[in-house]
């Protein structure tokens, strides 16, 4: 049973700039890992869609309370299908709203990245 759906659009060039007038903005919304792609340090485009994954993350859980950016960690498998790694805080609120599974989708393409959320649960 679908619990939640979120989507969020990121404007590249705003997000460039935020992050060239603020550099330590990405520390304080990404976790390392996130901002490498094996050996090659992912570019601000991949990371604005990373941004925009987390937005539409909290949208499919109705609400932000509890939620750190490092809880949420955007991952891919060996295939590079994008998914995410919950834990502390957040882990527990997926937890208690009985979500077992998190889709996500992601893209960027003419000034802007998007990404969708729908978060389920198992039972229906």
């Amino acid at each position: 049973m679908i619990v939640g759906i979120g989507v969020d659009v990121v404007d590249l060039a705003r997000f460039e700039r935020a992050a060239d007038r603020t550099p330590a903005v990405l520390a304080r919304l990404f976790a390392d890992s996130e901002l490498r792609d094996g050996d090659r340090r992912l570019g601000l485009r991949s990371l604005a869609a990373r941004f925009a994954a987390k937005e539409a993350l909290i949208k499919a859980l109705g609400d932000s309370e509890g939620v750190r950016w490092h809880d949420m960690a955007v991952v891919s498998d060996g295939e590079r299908n994008p998914s995410f790694e919950v834990k502390n805080g957040l882990a527990e609120i997926v937890a208690a709203r009985g979500i077992t599974a998190i889709h996500l989708s992601m893209s960027h393409d003419a000034g802007v990245a998007i990404a969708y959320v729908i978060a389920e649960s198992g039972s229906p």
